[in-house]
């Protein structure tokens, strides 16, 4: 089966640094089409479904993070909220003190590319139809999303959390922007870390953004990102992951697919099912499993349950 998922996959060598001596699919709309058909999770779970792959986080599931609990440490995965309008920041996180008490009003525009954040099912349309197959009419309200809102996880999400440090893996400190990850280089990492991904686990895609902003400046991560090759798709079906994170949009950038922007929002929403965690700080996590030598652990997060709220500020934490 994983390998008829990967059919679409054109093989090609890889130099060291991890770059495409060559191309491979999909590389323009039609192959990325057939792609999101190939992957999709349409009426997987019934016509009515809301929660797409979380269907795949189970009670075993469950008590499989839980079990992960040794040392009782825990860390944030969420950046400080970004206050100064920069390249990568173009609606700063506002924060108003009120007259009075002690009280203060926030407001943020957390879709983008600053804010941690938690996209919901309904953030993303293909072809006019959001994931598993409602047209955008029975999804776009003027009050929000009348399906697939982020309160559908108003009851959390408790998983096992696997990191995937590519940077780490390269003996480098990030990687640079427009830098692709392909399959192998997750199987490589699974090879180094001594883990398998398995149907209902978190990933989370550490490639250094912070690190690199920290030394060089904020640039213009929608434009110029490294991240996830839209051929990732089936080996992620085939895993049966049910939450994808990572430290930027999650997809290189530019996108490598002509004709497509966002292929992996797209093919992981829209056409899986798969929320989304974007802006995700991992360089506290990367240190933290590195010291214990372990890169599992137990992932919470509880999305603020606005009705028909098409994501959410989130601060996910990962115990150990």
């Amino acid at each position: 089966m994983a390998a008829r998922l990967l059919s679409l996959v054109v093989a090609v060598a890889l130099s060291a640094d991890g770059s495409a001596q060559g191309t491979r699919a999909p590389r323009n709309a039609a192959e990325f089409d057939a792609l999101f058909h190939q992957v999709s999770n349409w009426g997987r779970w019934g016509k009515d479904d809301q929660l797409g792959s979380m269907n795949l986080v189970t009670a075993a599931k469950r008590r499989q993070a839980v079990a992960l609990v040794r040392s009782a440490i825990t860390v944030s995965l969420a950046h400080n909220p970004l206050t100064e309008r920069a390249e990568d920041n173009a609606n700063p996180f506002e924060q108003t003190m009120l007259s009075g008490f002690f009280m203060d009003r926030y407001s943020v525009a957390y879709h983008g590319y600053a804010h941690s954040h938690i996209d919901a099912l309904c953030h993303m349309l293909y072809k006019d139809h959001t994931y598993n197959g409602y047209a955008r009419a029975e999804v776009n309200t003027d009050k929000g999303c009348a399906r697939l809102g982020i309160d559908n996880l108003k009851n959390g999400i408790v998983t096992r959390g696997i990191l995937i440090d590519i940077p780490r893996l390269r003996g480098i400190d990030y990687l640079e922007p427009e830098t692709p990850v392909y399959a192998e280089d997750l199987e490589a990492w699974e090879k180094k870390a001594g883990v398998t991904i398995s149907s209902g686990d978190a990933i989370f895609l550490r490639t250094g953004r912070w690190a690199r902003r920290a030394k060089l400046g904020a640039w213009n991560v929608g434009q110029h990102a490294a991240g996830f090759h839209a051929s990732v798709a089936p080996w992620i079906k085939a895993r049966g992951v049910a939450v994808v994170g990572s430290d930027a949009g999650q997809e290189v950038t530019p996108s490598l697919v002509d004709g497509v922007s966002l292929p992996v929002h797209l093919l992981l929403i829209t056409a899986m099912g798969i929320n989304l965690l974007d802006n995700q700080d991992l360089e506290a996590l990367g240190e933290t499993a590195a010291k214990l030598g372990r890169w599992e652990f137990m992932l919470t997060m509880a999305p603020m349950p606005v009705t028909g709220g098409t994501g959410s500020p989130v601060n996910a934490l990962a115990m150990f």
